[in-house]
């Protein structure tokens, strides 16, 4: 898949800045275009239209609430010139259901790229990738706060279990593992494919290796540490293969790795 147009959440948090510093890198490379989208929630803790809120405490929330947005928008022109994209650098905003919005904006782009959230961040402007994942079709790249944009270190991470998410996840991954040029494929327990798999990516003319742990191993917890010692450039994910409800109910991979890892994570689903 080419990587022409990408979408980037922009809300202002240390790790939106972060993702826009990467696709910015990504697009210089290519010649590509960047929209950074600020998309807030219409939500407010308080019914700020109920007759019971005075008048001067629904002007105070309302200034506050715009004041969060504006200061967001300069942050994003301050970074302008930095990123060196000139006029392939859009900006949108837009209010509603943030996740639905980036979600249903991101389906007429080639990849949505995210910062990974904190507990702090904003309501009005709190995204979740994993959910953007699951609802736009598109594959969604989720930095870390910090994460230097300019890395370049020819060695990316591909989590393969043969599901269906895994093998979306490698689709829509392949120019980007094309690029890095080595992958290490990590299994834990049997995986059916496995030689297909690497012939594919030997005829994409990638340099496979193959990492394996032996069934019942944490799959968290063995890719998380493999990332840990090696610090591939990306790594490559499936997002649930099981169903969000139990993921969420009973933990799962997705939510682990997107919580622990300190490199950017692309998913599919």
């Amino acid at each position: 898949m080419p990587i022409m147009n990408l979408l980037v959440a922009f809300n202002g948090t240390a790790s939106a800045e972060a993702a826009l510093r990467y696709a910015a890198s990504l697009a210089r490379d290519r010649k590509a275009h960047v929209t950074a989208m600020l998309a807030h929630s219409t939500h407010d803790t308080l019914d700020t239209t109920s007759r019971w809120i005075p008048r001067e405490a629904r002007a105070l929330l309302a200034e506050a609430k715009n004041g969060l947005l504006t200061e967001i928008e300069t942050r994003l022109d301050a970074l302008r010139s930095e990123l060196n994209l000139g006029d392939s650098l859009g900006f949108r905003e837009a209010p509603g259901r943030v996740d639905d919005l980036l979600s249903r904006t991101g389906r007429a782009f080639d990849v949505i790229i995210a910062g990974r959230p904190l507990g702090d961040d904003d309501a009005h402007i709190r995204l979740h990738p994993d959910r953007i994942a699951l609802m736009s079709g598109r594959p969604v790249i989720v930095v870390p706060e910090g994460f230097d944009a300019e890395a370049r270190h020819g060695h990316a991470a591909l989590a393969w279990d043969g599901g269906r998410a895994a093998a979306r996840a490698l689709s829509d991954s392949l120019r980007l593992l094309e690029a890095q040029g080595r992958v290490s494929v990590l299994t834990v327990g049997d995986v059916a494919g496995l030689d297909d798999l690497m012939t594919h990516l030997a005829r994409h003319d990638v340099d496979a290796v193959h990492e394996a742990w032996p069934p019942g191993q944490s799959v968290a917890k063995s890719v998380l540490a493999y990332c840990k010692r090696h610090a591939p450039s990306m790594l490559v994910m499936g997002a649930y293969e099981h169903s969000k409800f139990r993921e969420d109910l009973l933990g799962g991979v997705t939510a682990d790795i997107l919580r622990e890892t300190d490199i950017p994570v692309l998913m599919s689903h």
